[in-house]
């Protein structure tokens, strides 16, 4: 396969990588040549990927790397807007769970829309260190109250090496 990408063979650390964002972060990746660590907390969901350490992520974790690894690291924090995932099923309360189910299915980015994002990220030559991206959907409520209401995900984050 050849590789135009600048992701072949490069090293990824992907949190989450047992579905949504992290799933398809891992698969478009993985397909286009990286070679990626996962972490999540549904291990039996990465087993296909292999075997992911203990979950862990956030910024601070994030810019300690950074700091820490000078350029021998290269730190992206993602900050998705509302995307198509499972996280509404994990909700207990059923109005909230109802109501995150409506707002996704008409709002929701896909999580290939993140997945891209994070491999323009790691596309970049050696010189360039993409430290943030916000991602959000296009689609806009009729509604301001409605849209002020609408949930968000957190923070996504993931580190490369180039190898």
């Amino acid at each position: 396969m050849q590789n135009s990408s600048g992701i072949e063979g490069k090293v990824v650390v992907i949190t989450g990588a047992s579905s949504g964002i992290g799933e398809a972060t891992a698969l478009l990746l993985a397909e286009r040549g990286a070679k990626v660590v996962l972490a999540g907390a549904r291990i039996a969901s990465t087993s296909g990927f292999g075997s992911p350490p203990p979950r862990w992520g956030g910024d601070a974790i994030s810019e300690g790397l950074r700091q820490e690894a000078g350029d021998k690291l290269r730190v992206t924090i993602i900050s998705p807007g509302f995307v198509r995932t499972n996280f509404a099923e994990s909700v207990t309360n059923p109005e909230v769970k109802a109501k995150l189910a409506e707002s996704r299915d008409k709002f929701a980015m896909p999580p290939d829309a993140i997945a891209r994002a994070i491999a323009f990220a790691i596309e970049q030559p050696a010189d360039v260190d993409v430290n943030e991206i916000i991602v959000r959907p296009t689609a806009r409520s009729n509604s301001a109250s409605e849209e002020r209401s609408r949930p968000y995900e957190s923070s996504f984050t993931f580190g490369s090496i180039g190898i």
